[in-house]
């Protein structure tokens, strides 16, 4: 079975999860000696030592490269001593077992969110599996109708949930479609920070997983995705229908909140920065930090949902990075709904305003190049107005909005 029940929440990392902490520490400490190094050249090149040779820079030659590779051997050893310490920790498997706390997982997610390609490919513990969660109050109620709610970056499977301060009334779009709908929910859990395709790719199959697992014939599959999560979801459709997976004949309604399919500024800024540092030989070392960025929000940049748009590029790369269309799927309703933080549509606050993460035309699927425009039904776009990118999380209108589009009507119930 590949859904996994949430237990008792623990607020303690684990033994694992320290490691993980300590292979950071490590790897950043590095790092920054090899930014301060490149800084250095950079002075000693301005002070008129520019004909050096690659070879012969600080780190190879002198006091200061001794200086260097003496920070470099010290830190290995230090972070080598660290991880066998914790190594020998006894393991408590009753945590690793359990479900961890709101404030535990928001960390681990917003650690994946920004470095979460970098944990995976070193294997570093706090890297996120994806996973699909299900909340234990609807465990046993095992339908034929899956509805599955995929977050964004930087977040997790329980943000879903959200409370109002004032009135301490819960919000849960999941819950109010499931009672709705007579659907089982389920709650996708990922590493945000690796490639939207790898985690599609990763999607398409669990899925598939899911689906041949589940205690009941599953007639029925409705996907809702937040931000990332809408991506994540169009991608894992192109590789079901590539892979000829079963899940997609049971596919009827895919809906998109707030989802950057044409690109979201905030990578960009961060882009932006990149150039700006990389502009001056002093502070090109620094470009690095900037670059530590994940995969996800560079993919972000541009909306890229498929392989071919980043496989062979760098990513980091100034211009316009062309990638492949991918149109809507065909026979799936699918839906958008796209935030404003401006009381009313006009040129300057579709462009500049959105929901402050994500551009009203690019939630809207809307391009100038028709090859790449998605083309939603007029009835299937929404617009929420004065409400910002993560209140589409909590919006009562949105999930009006949601049973308009997915609630059964007395004829197709029959």
């Amino acid at each position: 079975m590949s859904t996994r029940p949430r237990r008792k929440a623990t607020h303690l990392l684990s033994a694992s999860e320290l490691r993980g902490l300590a292979q950071l520490a490590t790897q950043g400490t590095l790092g920054v000696t090899d930014i301060v190094e490149g800084m250095h050249q950079a002075v000693w090149s301005r002070l008129g030592m520019q004909g050096r040779r690659e070879e012969e820079k600080t780190r190879s030659a002198g006091l200061t490269g001794l200086v260097y590779r003496s920070i470099r051997g010290s830190t290995r050893l230090l972070g080598q001593g660290v991880d066998q310490l914790l190594a020998a920790w006894p393991a408590d498997e009753s945590k690793a077992l359990s479900e961890p706390s709101p404030q535990r997982l928001a960390l681990l997610a917003v650690l994946n969110g920004v470095m979460g390609d970098h944990l995976a490919d070193s294997g570093n513990p706090l890297a996120l599996t994806m996973s699909v969660q299900q909340p234990e109050a609807s465990s046993q109620q095992a339908t034929g109708h899956l509805l599955l709610l995929i977050h964004g970056l930087c977040m997790n499977d329980l943000q879903w949930r959200s409370e109002d301060t004032e009135t301490g009334q819960a919000h849960d779009h999941g819950e109010i479609l499931a009672r709705a709908l007579g659907a089982s929910r389920l709650y996708l859990r990922y590493n945000s920070g690796r490639h939207i395709s790898q985690n599609g790719r990763d999607l398409a199959q669990l899925l598939q997983q899911t689906v041949d697992a589940w205690p009941v014939p599953v007639k029925r599959i409705t996907i809702v995705g937040h931000s990332m999560g809408g991506l994540v979801a169009r991608s894992a459709v192109q590789l079901a229908q590539v892979a000829r997976l079963g899940w997609l004949k049971r596919l009827y309604s895919l809906v998109f909140l707030g989802s950057p399919h044409q690109g979201a500024p905030l990578e960009r800024a961060g882009h932006w920065v990149d150039l700006l540092l990389g502009s001056n030989r002093h502070s090109a070392p620094l470009a690095r930090l900037g670059q530590l960025r994940s995969a996800g929000i560079t993919d972000l940049r541009h909306g890229l949902v498929q392989d071919a748009d980043w496989q062979g590029r760098d990513r980091f790369a100034a211009g316009h990075l062309p990638h492949q269309p991918l149109p809507l799927p065909a026979g799936i309703a699918c839906y958008t709904v796209a935030g404003t933080t401006a009381a009313k549509r006009s040129p300057m606050a579709d462009r500049l305003l959105g929901d402050g993460l994500v551009p009203l035309r690019s939630a809207l699927g809307e391009h100038e190049d028709p090859a790449l425009r998605l083309d939603f039904a007029p009835e299937a776009r929404n617009i929420q107005y004065r409400c910002g990118h993560l209140q589409l999380l909590s919006n009562p209108a949105v999930s009006q909005q949601l049973l308009a589009w997915l609630a059964p009507s007395p004829a197709k119930a029959k």
